[in-house]
């Protein structure tokens, strides 16, 4: 199953990124597709910021996120998902949020 990534998941994982890790972190960056931060990804962001960071914190980096797998019509892996409380967002093994 082919995976994607967006400019927020590039920049969260080479903030990390130690010495000696730019090469495999590169490598894991090129086996994927990448879903492009765009208008449409920037609108459904800004619904979800509207109805979940007052009730659930949500930030604009996992708004984000959301909304480009959402838009993107793709499955979000993730190993937090109670970042993710919104409905209409499937996961990778098709699970609610919890």
């Amino acid at each position: 199953m082919p995976t994607y990534c967006c400019a927020i998941s590039f920049a969260e994982i080479w903030a990390g990124v130690r010495s000696g890790e730019e090469a495999i972190t590169d490598a894991f960056f090129h086996a994927r597709g990448e879903v492009v931060l765009d208008a449409a990804v920037g609108r459904h962001a800004g619904t979800y910021l509207s109805r979940y960071s007052r009730s659930h914190g949500l930030q604009i980096a996992d708004a984000l996120v959301a909304a480009a797998a959402s838009t993107a019509g793709l499955r979000l892996w993730t190993l937090n998902r109670r970042h993710y409380p919104m409905s209409d967002l499937a996961f990778h093994d098709g699970q609610a949020p919890t």
